[in-house]
């Protein structure tokens, strides 16, 4: 027993030990912290300067829209500048705009308008920051330890996700919202000083990949336009069964989390559970402690599993999660179905991205992830409209809507053996 821990912690250390990976673990964490810093910074400001919930709508699908729409711009350049220099060049790019949004505030000029262009501004360098967040990590550790290396960043995605909103609060509680945008702009600039020090990893020579138009699946690298190299890279996604199998089953899930785990948790816990904020509070805080669990549980182990079927049983284990969402009476078995539900994902997760970043040509690879991330970035609005629309009935048939895709989407897998044999 005392092996085998050692074993799991050297697993999980090992690529700590990189300089490189710990600059990326820090870069990003604070880059994280930094998003939900800006989130409260933008929500308070605007509150306290309006006093309208339709104002803060607007400010906030300001930021959105434009990341929605240069996320596939942001992808295709990452594959051809280098995923360190987006990073680096949209972190300090943010940190002068949350500052100059800060300097304004404290001087009170600050307007709702200036807020609208500083959150659309913010949205854009935002979008070439994503992709190339989730496209670097085989260039700072093997692929052997790209397990491993992806659960540690999306633990420590996890807890900032949680510390950035919980600590912007307590700034703008016990100074102002200018001072969190000040703050904010700190953590930007520390994360681009930490991305620019990063020193990738030498690769051997590669072979030019085929031209997309002349029946190859990724464009080259240079001698391309923009719009061409976002069409090349949608022709790999698409024209690729296992991928195709990816971005459906994302999207999928997607659908099945971002409505059912927010409108549906919602009226989970004050109808169904006759709970109020604090059982709400527990269930998304059993979805992320399940969620962390499963992610340290993926990285510690040294097998390579066959993805195929680790989605397919995924995205049954959720079908059968949601759908006891939809009977289950009592808190504590809510709680114990969410844990097990955020177990599953933050599992899969961990084999999942690795078998992308390992698998996928490295001249396409941010082009589509970034594919994936527009894909998500359409579906969940749409999931929050149809789960909305369906909680007015209760909870129960949104639930079982939910569930019905999933084990339709496993089954769909399970159907392809191509998919099945994905390793």
């Amino acid at each position: 027993m005392a092996s085998t821990l050692v074993g799991v912690r050297t697993r999980l250390s090992a690529p700590a030990r990189l300089p490189s990976f710990r600059l990326l673990w820090l870069g990003q964490s604070l880059s994280l912290l930094g998003d939900g810093f800006s989130y409260i910074a933008f929500s308070w400001i605007t509150l306290g300067l309006t006093q309208s919930t339709l104002a803060l709508g607007y400010v906030l699908a300001f930021q959105a829209v434009p990341r929605a729409l240069l996320t596939l711009v942001g992808g295709s350049l990452s594959d051809k500048w280098s995923s360190r220099t987006l990073m680096t060049l949209s972190s300090w790019a943010r940190a002068g705009l949350m500052a100059g949004v800060g300097l304004a505030g404290l001087a009170g000029s600050l307007t709702v308008w200036m807020l609208c262009c500083a959150a659309a501004a913010f949205g854009a360098v935002d979008a070439f920051f994503q992709p190339a967040r989730a496209s670097i990590l085989p260039s700072v550790v093997d692929k052997e330890q790209l397990a491993p290396a992806n659960a540690l960043l999306a633990v420590a995605a996890k807890v900032a996700a949680v510390l950035g909103p919980a600590v912007g609060g307590m700034v703008v509680a016990f100074a102002n919202a200018p001072v969190a945008f000040l703050v904010d702009g700190v953590c930007f600039a520390l994360c681009g000083l930490c991305v620019a020090r990063i020193r990738p990893l030498p690769r051997p020579a590669q072979v030019p990949a085929p031209d997309a138009a002349a029946g190859g699946a990724a464009a080259p690298a240079a001698g391309l336009s923009l719009g061409a190299r976002i069409r090349a890279g949608l022709r790999y996604a698409f024209d690729d069964p296992r991928i195709r199998t990816i971005l459906a089953v994302d999207a999928a899930v997607t659908f099945c989390q971002a409505g059912p785990f927010t409108v549906g948790f919602a009226t989970l816990a004050k109808v169904d559970l006759h709970g109020g904020s604090t059982t709400l509070g527990l269930l998304n805080g059993a979805l992320a402690g399940g969620a962390m669990l499963g992610t340290l549980a993926g990285g510690a182990v040294s097998s390579r599993p066959r993805i195929g079927l680790l989605i397919a049983a995924l995205a049954g284990w959720l079908a059968i999660g949601t759908g006891l969402l939809g009977l289950i009476g009592s808190t504590a078995g809510a709680l114990a179905t969410v844990l097990a539900m955020g177990f599953g994902m933050g599992f899969q997760g961990v084999f999942g991205l690795s078998w992308i970043q390992r698998t996928i040509d490295g001249a396409v690879l941010s082009r589509v992830i970034s594919v994936d991330m527009v894909i998500g970035y359409a579906v969940a609005p749409l999931s929050l409209i149809v789960c909305g629309a369906m909680a007015q009935s209760g909870t129960g048939p949104m639930f079982a809507l939910s569930a019905v895709v999933l084990a339709l989407t496993g089954i769909g897998i399970l159907g392809s053996r191509t998919v099945r044999e994905m390793r």
